[in-house]
């Protein structure tokens, strides 16, 4: 008789040594979805141990971009990866700082829950963690859940996080829990040889705090051979079968075939004595891959932003581009440009007039405005397709008042508070706010499209629901007379009644949002704004090539 009840879900850690930024969250992203491809429910959580509650207030070029799900977490860009990868949302339980673990306990104390117990980072603070690990789990929705440990083994702030994996993996049992652990085999250029130290060394230093790997998968930009496998197999306590090669790849949407490869979900799946004989169905995901590194055509799009120099900032808006232009067969190469260089009006027109479309980024701040607003004018003008996210869109906004309804000192209250035409402003029940983290409008709403629009023939529905992170808005004051003028809102959201899109009839494709579509965007579904987005920059481009560019005649002098 089938077992009835919620199911008991296994877990697998993912840590990380020698070095930051090796990938665990790509690593764990695609042994999720090779675990989803064989028929099993994966989620994928990520544990940061910075003391921030959350990344909201950190400066992106700290941490990358803030994350938004649809419930209005802001979060660790990772939870981006484990979406695109994994076509499935995550929510405020994905992703939990040491900055969060510490609130609650301390409230919890404050509350005298403690009993006047002296509060300590054990068992206190662990626990904390393990329940917080266990919340996903223990909803019955899932047969696997994969936890990513923030940071590397070794460093202070790890070391609770570490803890709570130890403890876990008694409590837990010998085949409910793994432990991955991701780290560098570096090749030395002058000896000609990998070098297998580090990776021992890191073992070690986990060993040190009472966890032994089940299987170490090895960053390297050389392949594994046979000896290296069986001399860190030795060295590190497991077996020469859980020694995985993670390769430096092409693209990170390689990886997930890689490591089906090294069978990384076999051995996961073995050592979690979960029996399962479906083979992974990755035929779309190989799809995609077809798509991507053998497209038709190649076409040029600016991103204009304040963050450009760490393009981890705009990482959603990068990988959007990637999927949308995979769906139309064609290459996005994607031009970073520094907003601040476009102030001088002659330089902006050099930068931008070879583009087939350029997109204006989010942001906060008044650094590099004019230099949007400059940008805008000119793709605006020179019927160049455009995309304004968020801020973007209410520079279009601003450029539009001022350049063509003539309200010169249009402007938005972020930057000007005093402006005599706050065509942008915040919205009522933000300007008695003054703490700064998780207080702006976070999250999913709802967006009613008029069907007579572009955004309608976009989505191809009239309702739609997209991510929202920002303070200010479009001030409906004035929401007649750009009507009027010909910049149309389109999308309107049907509680508040606050603008969330914004067209131009007269221009081939000209659209800015109020939201971030790149949030949504995935593997197998690509978001159509970036999708029609580059299929207009394609046209752009196709028609350039077929017009004739203008001959230039010397005068006749007589």
């Amino acid at each position: 008789m089938a077992a009835t009840g919620p199911k008991s879900a296994k877990y697998i850690f993912v840590t990380g040594g020698v070095t930051s930024s090796l990938g665990k969250g790509i690593i764990a992203s695609s042994l999720a979805k090779l675990l989803q491809s064989r028929g099993l429910t994966v989620t994928i959580q990520k544990f940061d141990p910075y003391i921030n509650i959350d990344p909201g207030t950190l400066n992106p070029y700290e941490h990358g971009e803030c994350y938004v799900t649809d419930d209005g977490a802001e979060t660790d860009l990772d939870l981006g990866h484990y979406e695109r990868f994994l076509n499935r949302p995550t929510s405020q339980a994905n992703n939990i700082t040491t900055g969060r673990i510490y609130n609650n306990v301390i409230t919890r104390e404050r509350r005298g829950d403690f009993l006047g117990k002296t509060v300590q980072v054990v068992p206190h603070i662990t626990d904390e963690i393990k329940r917080n690990i266990k919340l996903l789990g223990e909803t019955g929705e899932y047969d696997i859940v994969i936890t990513e440990i923030g940071g590397c083994v070794g460093d202070i702030e790890s070391l609770p996080f570490v803890e709570a994996v130890r403890q876990l993996k008694f409590e837990l049992g010998e085949k409910d829990t793994l432990v991955i652990h991701l780290t560098l085999v570096p090749y030395l250029q002058s000896a000609g040889e990998l070098k297998t130290k580090p990776t021992q060394h890191s073992v070690r230093m986990l060993l040190e705090n009472g966890v032994q790997p089940d299987i170490i998968a090895c960053r390297t930009e050389h392949p594994l051979p046979q000896d290296i496998r069986r001399k860190i197999a030795q060295f590190c306590n497991v077996q020469v079968s859980s020694v995985i090669e993670a390769i430096d790849a092409e693209t990170i949407y390689d990886v997930p075939l890689l490591m089906q490869k090294e069978r990384l979900d076999q051995r996961a799946l073995y050592m979690l004595d979960l029996y399962n004989d479906k083979d992974a169905d990755l035929d779309a995901w190989k799809a995609f891959l077809g798509r991507l590194k053998n497209p038709g055509d190649t076409i040029k799009i600016g991103l204009v932003g304040k963050y450009v120099e760490l393009h981890d900032a705009y990482k959603s808006i990068a990988e959007s581009f990637i999927h949308a232009g995979a769906s139309n067969e064609c290459k996005v190469q994607l031009e970073w440009i520094q907003s601040e260089t476009l102030v001088d009006e002659h330089h902006c027109a050099e930068t931008l007039r070879h583009l087939d479309g350029v997109l204006v980024a989010p942001g906060f701040g008044e650094r590099g405005i004019d230099g949007k607003i400059n940008a805008v004018r000119f793709v605006r003008e020179n019927n160049i397709p455009f995309l304004g996210i968020c801020l973007g869109m209410q520079m279009a906004v601003i450029e539009y008042a001022r350049n063509v309804m003539g309200i010169e000192d249009a402007h938005s209250t972020e930057m000007e508070p005093h402006t005599k035409h706050p065509v942008i402003s915040m919205m009522e029940e933000q300007k008695t706010i003054t703490d700064k983290g998780g207080t702006m409008r976070l999250g999913a709403y709802t967006c009613k499209l008029k069907r007579d629009s572009l955004a309608h023939q976009i989505y191809g529905k009239t309702q739609i629901s997209e991510r929202h992170r920002h303070r200010y808005e479009f001030n409906n004051d004035y929401l007649d007379r750009f009507e009027k003028a010909g910049l149309r809102p389109t999308g309107i959201n049907p509680d508040t009644g606050l603008v969330e899109i914004v067209e131009l009839n007269s221009h081939p494709w000209f659209v800015g949002v109020q939201f971030h579509p790149e949030l949504k965007s995935t593997v197998m579904n690509p978001h159509p704004l970036f999708v029609q987005f580059v299929k207009a920059a394609l046209a752009y481009n196709q028609q350039k090539r077929l017009t004739p560019a203008p001959v230039e005649t010397a005068e006749v002098v007589d």
